[in-house]
């Protein structure tokens, strides 16, 4: 990271102009992320203290409920306290971590995804050997390999980023750090430097989303298997939650970094930013605990619980 030592700090593009639009948003965004920490954190304290939650499903549902935790506690936080004092400064310390940490957290959560998609198709395609294939040390030998996956994509996706020279300032177009916008400030020589690490991490994903395709359609056809339609319906309705979270996460990625650049601006590149970022970690826990009757009644158990004891 020496290349870039002259730059002490960058310039996060700021929220609003006016400062009444500013406290807005800072409200909103507590709002938020208020209500992600409530969610995912009941969601995590009822897998924990559940013993009928005590399955491959929830276990996996827990670890994703971790990612969202971090994932919006990465970025909403410096958001809001530049909101709030109308400043755009972030460190360049900071903004490797930010940088790190939201790739970290986003990887894990896809990663998870992918395993929870695997947990489906065994659950429906397999179900004699959902037992062996999906016991307690394979389901956490899958989630820790995913944690380590999602950490050392990060790492080498950080490092290679934070290792190019920035010749052109440091303002970011973004209302956090991210690796399109930092790039924009590298040298033009440097630029295609390093393209191995990005390529892999590409070629990672790729096969993840293949891979979540594939089992989509096994599924998809084992169920209109099924003779009865109320089977294909409790079926299929096992991975609603799921193919919602899923869709939710990558519509909104693909579309962000993926639109045309024709549509850009930077009014909607902001909203969408906010979109991918900040919404997902809130409504996952939303989508999940609507159609599932056995995680609602242990959340309303625990807070229930907690009230009688106070």
């Amino acid at each position: 990271m020496s290349n870039s030592s002259s730059i002490s700090h960058f310039l996060l593009l700021p929220l609003a102009d006016t400062r009444q639009l500013q406290l807005l948003h800072f409200c909103l965004f507590l709002g938020i992320s208020l209500a992600a920490l409530l969610a995912n954190g009941l969601i995590i304290s009822a897998v924990a203290c559940g013993h009928l939650l005590h399955t491959p499903m929830f276990f996996f549902l827990l670890n994703l409920a971790l990612t969202d935790l971090g994932s919006i506690c990465t970025t909403v936080p410096k958001a809001m306290h530049n909101s709030l004092w109308d400043t755009r400064n972030i460190s360049y310390e900071g903004c490797a971590a930010q940088v790190f940490f939201l790739l970290f957290f986003i990887g894990a959560e896809y990663y998870l995804l992918t395993i929870m998609c695997y947990d489906r198709y065994v659950s429906i395609c397999k179900p004699l050997h959902y037992g062996t294939l999906l016991g307690s040390r394979a389901c956490a030998h899958m989630a820790a390999a995913a944690w380590a996956s999602a950490f050392l994509n990060a790492l080498m996706h950080t490092a290679n980023t934070f290792s190019l020279s920035l010749c052109h300032g440091n303002a970011l177009g973004q209302f956090f750090c991210e690796i399109p916008h930092i790039l924009k400030l590298s040298c033009s020589h440097s630029k295609f430097r390093g393209l191995g690490i990005p390529v892999v991490g590409a070629c990672l994903s790729f096969g993840c989303f293949v891979f979540i395709v594939f089992s989509y359609v096994q599924i998809l056809r084992a169920v209109l298997r099924i003779p009865s339609e109320q089977g294909q319906h409790k079926a299929f309705s096992t991975c609603l939650p799921h193919l919602a979270v899923l869709s939710l996460f990558l519509s909104t990625g693909f579309f962000a970094y993926l639109k045309s650049p024709s549509i850009s601006s930077p009014a909607l590149d902001l909203s969408l930013s906010v979109l991918y970022s900040v919404v997902p970690p809130a409504l996952n826990p939303l989508i999940y605990s609507l159609r599932n009757q056995e995680l609602k009644a242990a959340a309303w158990t625990l807070i229930t619980g907690r009230f009688q004891k106070h």
